[in-house]
């Protein structure tokens, strides 16, 4: 028979508070679900606002370069460079799109000069390439 002392003891140490290591488990494996769900919701959220970024960026180094070709008699900046020494974007524009790559301007004879990003894979010339006149066209479609 165990003695009244011990009994007590027992009952002490069982009635303690704390937590069960399979409590922690369970707490760490809700926090992980809720984690991963904001993930999924998150991440096409910042793909699609690096693009719209980079959109916006594109149409200040557009507008720059439209005022540079006015200046230089139709001559095309042959860089985003030109622009930033010509003074017609300051030194804390963006030069470059929402991953890291130097924008491209491109003139045609006579008209508007198209400023081109490689797009999220930064090859130029790919199926993700984002491009002033195309934006520009797919935002008046969707209302912008």
């Amino acid at each position: 028979m165990i003695s009244r002392s011990r009994r007590r003891g027992w009952r002490r140490r069982a009635a303690q508070p704390g937590m069960t290591l399979i409590e922690i488990m369970i707490v760490v494996i809700i926090m992980a679900l809720i984690a991963t769900g904001v993930a999924f919701a998150v991440i096409p959220m910042l793909g699609e606002a690096r693009e719209n970024q980079t959109v916006t960026d594109m149409q200040v180094i557009r507008q720059a370069s439209t005022v540079y070709m006015i200046q230089h008699n139709d001559e095309c900046p042959s860089s985003v460079g030109d622009l930033v020494e010509g003074r017609l974007l300051t030194q804390a524009a963006r030069t470059t799109d929402a991953w890291g790559s130097e924008f491209s301007i491109q003139c045609d004879s006579g008209g508007e000069p198209v400023v081109v990003s490689a797009g999220a894979d930064r090859q130029m010339g790919s199926g993700d390439d984002i491009r002033t006149d195309q934006a520009l066209n797919s935002g008046e479609s969707r209302g912008h």
